[in-house]
């Protein structure tokens, strides 16, 4: 795969049986994994050893292309909890083939985000915001890595219980609002970005970040890092 040499372990994979109570379409069928997550990985035991001691993890998504029903391939969904100080936890993705669509939403429903990124691109998620990663392509497949903190567990009960995000991505470009949601407002369009010039806060890739303890503390501490983070998501 590109972005790793060797072999990989044995996937965390998504069925569409267990991503039908998110899909547009709940009755889609269909068989075998929708995606495979590699959870926890590292090119050396030292590299390894440096991320659990710093509480972080580096995974690889593979999402290969797919019409579920008219909806573009997605992942399930999730928000993440907040720290101690009271600021969500972060994290951070590198497109390492193919396209993505970040589809982000705020607790609150007051801002809906998409970030298109291609090969190479990396993304940050900013505190407070649950995302969903999509792979637009018909035809190619969407290789992605995370870095992201091991101090919490991801949150899914809300796009659970609202059956998918505020707007599903449909193979024909339009983005629909789902049904099960209050009023929310429509989608912004954001450029994928790390930061902006002298207040960016990473660049890719990922891996080599691993070692860097600067470069990834604010996974762990984005309320070190607020004014940052803030401006990730500005037109």
């Amino acid at each position: 795969m590109l972005g790793w040499d060797g072999e990989l372990p044995s996937p965390t994979v998504r069925t569409i049986e267990e991503m039908r109570p998110v899909l547009a379409d709940s009755s889609c069928s269909g068989e075998g994994p929708l995606y495979s997550m590699y959870r926890d990985l590292a090119k050396s035991d030292a590299d390894w050893r440096w991320l659990h001691s710093h509480h972080l993890r580096y995974d690889l998504t593979v999402i290969p292309p797919r019409d579920l029903c008219g909806e573009r391939v997605k992942t399930k969904g999730h928000y993440h909890p907040k720290t101690p100080a009271g600021m969500g936890y972060p994290e951070i993705y590198e497109v390492l083939e193919g396209q993505a669509h970040y589809l982000l939403q705020s607790r609150d429903l007051r801002d809906i985000v998409m970030i298109r990124a291609g090969t190479g691109e990396v993304v940050i998620i900013p505190p407070g915001y649950g995302h969903v990663s999509i792979n637009p392509s018909p035809d190619k497949t969407l290789a992605m890595a995370n870095i992201v903190s091991t101090t919490f567990e991801s949150e899914y009960g809300e796009y659970e219980s609202h059956h998918g995000a505020a707007y599903f991505d449909l193979c024909t470009g339009e983005l629909r609002k789902n049904p099960r949601y209050p009023a929310v407002p429509p989608v912004r369009f954001v450029r994928a970005r790390s930061g902006h010039e002298a207040h960016r806060i990473v660049s890719g890739p990922l891996y080599s970040l691993i070692g860097n303890e600067k470069a990834l503390d604010f996974l762990n501490r984005p309320e070190d890092y607020a004014a940052i983070l803030d401006i990730l998501l500005k037109d």
